[in-house]
C-alpha cells in the first residue's frame, strides 16, 4: 500500500507543478501549453532537468541556473501541497468513484489559490470548467439527492451575491462564483460550514497581519485561500463537524 501512496504522491507533484502554470498562465489569458517554462527574469527556458516538481527547486538552491535569480517558494510549496492533499484524497477515501470528485475539487482549488495570491483573481474560464466537470461527476456520483447541489449551488451564490452587494464589493466578484461552484459539489449544509470556515479564518489571518503590520487594513487580502481551506475541511470533516456541533447543542 505504501507504494500507491507513493505513486500517488509523485501524481499529486506533477499535477501541482502542472497547476502551478495554470494558475500563473490563465489570469493572463496565455497558452498553458506553449511557450515553455522560462526564467521570469532573464527568459532563460526551462530544460527537463529544471522541470523536476521540488527537487529542481532544491538542486538548484531555489535559484535560477542561468541568472541566479530567486525562484518562488510558491512553486515547490503548491507541488508538495497537491502530492499531500491527494494521498490524503485516497487515505480518507479510498479506491471509490467519489475519489475523482475529491481530486478534482483539490485540482480546483490549488489552481485557485495560486491564481489567487499571485493576481487577486479568480478567472472565470477555470470556474466554468471545473463546473462542467463536477457536472458530470455528480450526476453518475450524486450527493444524497439532487436538489442539494442545485440548493447549494444557487443559495450560495445568490447569498454571497447579496453579501457583495450590502458590504459595496466587499466580497469579490470571484469569490461569489466559486462559492456557487463549491456549493453544487457540497451540498447547501456543507457549503454553509465552508462560508463559516472561511470568514472564520480570513478575519483571523488579517487581524493578526495587521497586528504584525504586515498588512494596511486598507490593503485587500485574497479570500481564494481561506475559501479553499474551508473547502476541503468541509468536504473531509464538515458531516463530523455538524455532528459535534448538534451533540453540543444536546
Amino acid at each position: 500500500m505504501f507504494l500507491i501512496y507513493f505513486c500517488y504522491f509523485l501524481l499529486g507533484l506533477v499535477f501541482g507543478s502542472f497547476f502551478n502554470v495554470v494558475g500563473l498562465r490563465v489570469p493572463l489569458k496565455k497558452s498553458i501549453v506553449s511557450p515553455r517554462s522560462a526564467c521570469s527574469n532573464c527568459g532563460h527556458t526551462l530544460h527537463s532537468s529544471e522541470l523536476v516538481p521540488v527537487f529542481s527547486y532544491v538542486l538548484q538552491k531555489g535559484k535560477c541556473r542561468n541568472c541566479g535569480t530567486h525562484i518562488s517558494i510558491l512553486y515547490p510549496l503548491i507541488e508538495l501541497l497537491t502530492g499531500c492533499l491527494f494521498v490524503f484524497a485516497l487515505i480518507q477515501i479510498g479506491f471509490q468513484m467519489e475519489l475523482l470528485v475529491a481530486l478534482s475539487l483539490i485540482s480546483l482549488l490549488v489552481i485557485i489559490v495560486v491564481s489567487d495570491l499571485a493576481y487577486m483573481l479568480i478567472p472565470d474560464r477555470i470556474l466554468l470548467f471545473f463546473l462542467l466537470v463536477f457536472i458530470i461527476e455528480r450526476y453518475f456520483i450524486p450527493l444524497d439527492s439532487w436538489w442539494n447541489s442545485m440548493i447549494g449551488a444557487v443559495g450560495a451564490f445568490v447569498v454571497l451575491f447579496l453579501i457583495g452587494l450590502v458590504s459595496n464589493g466587499g466580497m469579490g466578484g470571484g469569490d461569489i462564483k466559486l462559492f456557487g461552484v463549491l456549493g453544487f459539489v457540497l451540498g447547501w449544509k456543507l457549503i454553509l460550514i465552508t462560508f463559516i470556515i472561511a470568514c472564520f479564518t480570513g478575519t483571523i489571518f488579517g487581524l493578526v497581519s495587521m497586528k504584525a503590520r504586515r498588512i494596511h487594513k486598507r490593503n485587500p487580502i485574497p479570500f481564494g485561500p481561506f475559501i479553499g481551506f474551508g473547502g476541503l475541511i468541509s468536504y473531509f470533516y464538515g458531516n463530523e463537524l455538524i455532528g459535534w456541533y448538534l451533540s453540543i447543542l444536546g
